[in-house]
């Protein structure tokens, strides 16, 4: 996988095929994810070097910007990102719970990226769209204070685009819900 990673998220599934091909077309990348997210919309996650994923991005909003709902270029992005996409977090225990929803799946992966690089804290989850009419959100774990500085990055970054929903810190979460969480 190359440094840096994309994400273009479309209204319609046939502008966010057609872009797909023609971004492939545009620079080396490698498509990690193409996929339609609630309520129909498509999304596609891609890697490469950094100037060939913002020639990629650069050519998706010019060219089909009637369709595009947002979409971003993350130069380093936190190693914790993709286990949280995934499913595949070890988190051992769980300490202050952070929560963040947004109205985008490009929004809510920028923000998780800026709050892992906020403070000290383990991602847990980020869920992309499915299942939730378009919207997406992140947990997150670490010390209070450290899950407060995490969420109140990533609030801001999510505020900046318009995209934030809401947010919730629970400092001392019930034990029982970790058997939900992790």
């Amino acid at each position: 996988m190359g440094k840096a990673i994309g994400l273009i998220e479309y209204k319609t599934v046939s502008t966010g095929v057609m872009v797909a091909d023609i971004m492939l077309k545009t620079a080396k990348i490698e498509i990690i994810s193409a996929q339609t997210v609630c309520p129909g919309k498509y999304m596609v996650l891609f890697s490469g070097e950094l100037a060939a994923i913002n020639a990629c991005i650069e050519r998706a909003r010019n060219e089909y910007s009637n369709h595009l709902i947002d979409c971003f270029v993350i130069g380093k992005p936190s190693s914790g990102i993709f286990p949280a996409l995934y499913g595949t977090s070890e988190v051992k225990e769980l300490r202050a719970l952070g929560i963040l929803e947004t109205f985008s799946v490009a929004s809510i992966i920028v923000a998780a990226d800026e709050a892992a690089k906020a403070s000290d804290v383990e991602l847990i989850e980020i869920r992309l769209a499915n299942g939730m009419c378009g919207k997406s959100y992140l947990m997150l774990t670490g010390d209070v204070a450290a899950v407060d500085a995490a969420i109140g990055r990533a609030k801001k970054s999510a505020s900046d685009n318009g995209m934030f929903l809401d947010s919730s810190i629970i400092a001392n979460p019930d034990k029982n819900i970790s058997k939900y969480i992790l």
